[in-house]
């Protein structure tokens, strides 16, 4: 009887271990989805002029170092690391996804402020895309700090 007690207590204890990495996302898991079809979405509106946010992700226009950042890892960790998130459940992808996501709302906000500066000297402002993209992504950092610190 002990080696079978053992045996269930090694099987308890690798179980425990499998659940102790995962996150349980619940009905956040629905705004995280609409928050990233939103984020694709507004890669089809105009982000600046009329530029639109798939041409500053594809490098077609000449805009600076911050549009392109901001599409960049609004990408990677917005759209690529939620879903691999929202799909794998790791709690150390529901961070990443939050901690990346943080960083992508201030690389907007500062692409936003590019773009507002650059209008006296003729240049286009902040269009509506790029605005929603922001707000897109901040929800999904408010959503993922949220989920992963349910734990």
């Amino acid at each position: 009887m002990p080696e079978e007690l053992a045996a269930l207590d090694a099987e308890l204890r690798r179980a425990q271990r499998r659940a102790e990495h995962r996150i349980d996302p619940g009905p956040s898991a629905l705004v995280v989805s609409v928050a990233m079809l939103v984020l694709i979405g507004s890669l089809m509106l105009p982000w600046t002029g009329a530029v639109r946010g798939w041409e500053v992700l594809a490098g077609l226009a000449a805009l600076g170092l911050l549009p392109p950042l901001f599409a960049g890892t609004s990408l990677v960790f917005g759209l690529v690391c939620s879903a691999l998130a929202l799909a794998v459940r790791w709690f150390g992808l529901a961070w990443l996804a939050a901690v990346g996501c943080g960083f992508s709302v201030v690389t907007g906000v500062w692409a936003i402020w590019s773009r507002q500066v650059a209008v006296p000297g003729g240049g286009t402002g902040a269009g509506f895309g790029l605005v929603l993209a922001v707000l897109a992504v901040l929800v999904l950092a408010a959503t993922w700090v949220r989920i992963a610190t349910r734990r």
